[in-house]
């Protein structure tokens, strides 16, 4: 018997293809090194790229904000310390304030973009707790609106971002308030 009868089959449900997604699954794009290496680190790498190929939002005196590569929703952005740090309780107390104080202009900017009902915020302390990159600390700060977790998710495990990254990141970007 064919092990691959009814892949084919049409089922009624229609799909939508996340195929670049599969190199943050299967950690084919992590580099070589691994995370926990500043050099391999995507969150040190980050303020240093050129401005078209970074993600970041805003700069501040220790921490920056970014939009997340593989965002839960649209919007998605996480603070970092500049500094290479896994724990909450390493950051000095100077990085612990602009981590908070970064995390409110970041809701207040996407209410006004943006609309959400509301917002996950969050740290992923280690690797067995979720983080993805767990050499380097960061709050994630997820905006979310009513019915954003409709049957896409649910039943497709597909996300629908109406927005390409950097038109997000361009959007953000000129509702932060300058320093």
């Amino acid at each position: 018997m064919d092990q691959r009868a009814g892949a084919g089959d049409p089922d009624g449900l229609e799909r939508l293809w996340t195929p670049y997604r599969l190199a943050y699954v299967s950690g084919e794009d992590r580099p070589e090194g691994g995370y926990e290496r500043p050099a391999g680190c995507p969150f040190c790498l980050a303020p240093s790229l050129p401005e078209a190929e970074t993600l970041v939002v805003a700069r501040g005196e220790s921490v920056f904000a970014l939009l997340n590569l593989y965002p839960y929703n649209p919007g998605h952005l996480m603070v970092c310390p500049y500094r290479h740090v896994a724990d909450y309780t390493d950051l000095t107390e100077a990085e612990t304030v602009e981590v908070a104080a970064f995390t409110r202009t970041a809701m207040r900017v996407m209410r006004t973009v943006s609309s959400p009902h509301g917002f996950n915020l969050g740290m992923n302390q280690g690797a067995i707790a979720g983080a993805g990159i767990a050499a380097h600390l960061h709050q994630h700060i997820v905006p979310r609106w009513g019915g954003d977790a409709n049957f896409m998710p649910v039943i497709g495990m597909t996300k629908v971002l109406p927005q390409l990254l950097f038109d997000t990141r361009d959007l953000l970007t000129k509702a932060w308030p300058a320093a």
